[in-house]
């Protein structure tokens, strides 16, 4: 006889209508309900304004940061045209009601409203509400003040008149919902990097940011006169420039095509690619437009001017390339709600033929720079190939392209990488009492001797050629360079276990900077941990604390009494094997640190100038910032 639970027909069939479906699966539309989620809301209200202020309405919006004892508040104003508040007679109801509470709606499935925006799908405020405490929309229009209250989707109060008003505008004021979001909170540093670049890539529009929680207030304003020109030079203030700044703009079937673009000194490619004012972390068509578009025309010029470029690639055209690239476009095929690839097909040839006409122009106005980025990608073409033949022997005489593990490595038993971690430290000590103290089944343990190489500064023929990233790279299983597959990597948790001192917070920075430089999508997917040994052991009597912060060891003195004991932890060889894994490796009782590329302009800068070649900026540096410390090792 069937189960009724096992019978599959109409009555199984669940119809969630409105709000229901996005708070049912609110990861379909935001990415996830982590901080980054809400965060997300948050960037939903400010795409609809700055649309305002890319049609040519907008000229101000103003964000304010409040909190309350369940999380953050935020309010959203612009002074645009105001969301439609008429009666929309087929429904019945206002428009900023359907707009609120109906999915796949609004004003930007045609070109009439909006030629160009940001939001495309239709449901932006509408997960905005369904996806929030409370929201508060206020519209000054046509001389009169309007308001609308809502919760978790649903209208709370009719729409009402106000007042009268002498400007236009919109303002949106939520809180995402703690039913929702375990940490409604909205990260500062990635919101302030969103307005900052909104305000490079809309010149002349004003963003003023109020930031009132945490019992102190901030403000700071974004503005720029020239746009993504000025985004280069900012994102470049730490580089040394080989050229000047290419700045050129073109309208060609209704699309702009816009690019800064200069050449540094520095070995890596740094583009930011933006659609509609929507960054695409992932590229698209435009971004495989712009390189073929850009490399055509170094290698023409090569072609034509010098005999020694014939074996130069596209990829050598790149090294030191540091750029902006923005493409306004109607009716914009995004991969994903998120936003984060372009898709449309047309796109390719049009930004390739565009970047290839203005670059190949500005060269040949330009002979200085047209040599410094021609010698530069010669030079690039030569490393290339030394680093290639290095590459065919480090092959021969290591183990860097082979199956077989490296000896050192105490590899776990479980195969699957999702069960799998690794632990990466440094010496015999500590990589004695980790292999003591771990739990065999799932967890691997990497010891490295001493310093790894400081990729920042070393050519590719010196890291091929490095024993220990040799062994670091095999031991993961992805590969590097054209190798590299983040899909093979044999944990999913890679851990670095360095000592809480000085040469600890080296190496951690040293193997930091070889993933980000080299494995960057480990650290994109969330592999990447730090761990957090205790720095000091607390004791008095029987009773034992471990501390992981001098505040902390402050509060436990005064519970256990002055009398106690304090044995500071320099080295993860101090500890004993059981001493380890109760405090740095148990799951159930250590903190790992996740590593994410929250702000990638901050990360990248930082590293260029505590691990690059300027000596000159990292003595600046250290002077400008030695009053931060708070504790180093003598």
């Amino acid at each position: 006889m069937q189960n009724e639970a096992d019978e599959y027909n109409a009555s199984k069939i669940v119809v969630l209508e409105g709000p229901q479906g996005i708070r049912k699966r609110p990861a379909m539309y935001i990415g996830s309900t982590s901080s980054a989620g809400a965060l997300h809301l948050l960037f939903e209200v400010l795409d609809n304004a700055v649309d305002e202020a890319l049609a040519g309405y907008a000229k101000n919006i103003d964000v304010h940061l409040t909190q309350d004892d369940t999380g953050d508040v935020a309010e959203v104003r612009d002074d645009g045209r105001g969301i439609p508040v008429d009666i929309m007679p087929k429904y019945n109801k206002s428009a900023i009601e359907i707009i609120m509470t109906t999915l796949h709606k609004g004003a930007k499935f045609t070109n009439d409203t909006y030629k160009i925006s940001g939001g495309l799908h239709g449901v932006g405020l509408t997960v905005v509400n369904a996806l929030s405490e409370f929201t508060e929309v206020s519209v000054n229009k046509d001389g009169k003040s309007y308001r609308q209250l809502f919760s978790r989707g649903v209208p709370k109060t009719a729409l009402e008149t106000t007042g009268e008003s002498e400007s236009n505008g919109t303002t949106v004021r939520f809180k995402p919902d703690p039913e929702v979001f375990p940490s409604p909170r909205f990260d500062s540093a990635q919101l302030k990097d969103r307005l900052r670049y909104l305000s490079f890539l809309n010149p002349k529009l004003r963003i003023n940011l109020a930031d009132d929680r945490f019992n102190a207030h901030e403000e700071e304003t974004f503005f720029s006169e020239r746009g993504i020109e000025d985004f280069l030079r900012y994102i470049n203030k730490d580089q040394q420039a080989l050229t000047n700044i290419v700045h050129e703009k073109r309208l060609e079937n209704g699309i702009v095509v816009e690019f800064a673009a200069q050449y540094v000194s520095s070995y890596d490619e740094r583009l930011e690619s933006f659609v509609n004012n929507i960054r695409t972390a992932e590229g698209g068509t435009h971004v495989i437009g712009f390189h073929a578009g850009l490399s055509r025309a170094i290698l023409n010029y090569l072609a034509k001017n010098s005999k020694n470029g014939v074996r130069v690639t596209g990829e050598d055209t790149r090294e030191g390339l540091s750029a902006i690239l923005s493409v306004l476009m109607p009716n914009p095929e995004f991969e994903g709600q998120t936003k984060e690839k372009l898709g449309n097909s047309t796109v390719k040839g049009l930004v390739e033929a565009t970047t290839y006409s203005m670059l190949s122009r500005y060269m040949e106005e330009h002979p200085a720079d047209a040599k410094s980025m021609t010698e530069k990608a010669v030079n690039a073409m030569n490393a290339r190939e030394s680093a290639k033949r290095a590459r065919e022997l480090a092959r021969k005489k290591s183990v860097f392209e082979t199956a077989v593990l490296p000896g050192k490595l105490a590899d776990c038993i479980e195969s699957d990488p999702e069960k799998s971690e690794i632990f990466i430290v440094e010496g015999r000590s500590a990589g004695g009492s980790s292999k003591e103290g771990r739990d065999k089944q799932t967890q691997a343990i990497l010891p490295l001797r001493g310093k790894i190489l400081n990729v920042e500064k070393a050519s590719d023929e010196r890291i091929f050629e490095s024993a220990e990233l040799n062994t670091l790279v095999t031991a993961l299983g992805t590969g590097i360079k054209e190798t590299f597959n983040s899909e093979k990597a044999r944990y999913r948790k890679i851990v670095i276990m360095s000592d809480a001192d000085v040469d600890g917070g080296h190496i951690r920075t040293l193997l930091l900077t070889f993933f980000y430089r080299y494995m960057k999508k480990l650290i994109e997917q969330g592999y990447i941990y730090i761990a957090q040994p205790p720095l000091y052991k607390a004791s008095a009597g029987k009773a034992i604390r471990y501390c992981y912060s001098d505040e902390e060891l402050e509060a436990i003195r005064n519970e256990l009494g002055v009398k106690m004991e304090v044995q500071r932890y320099k080295g993860l060889g101090e500890m004993n094997a059981e001493q380890l894994w109760e405090t740095t490796m148990s799951p159930a009782n250590r903190i790992l640190k996740r590593v994410s590329i929250s702000d990638a302009e901050r990360a990248n800068t930082l590293f260029s100038i505590l691990m690059g070649v300027d000596v000159h900026q990292r003595r600046k540096f250290l002077e400008e910032h030695s009053g931060d410390v708070k504790f180093l090792d003598v």
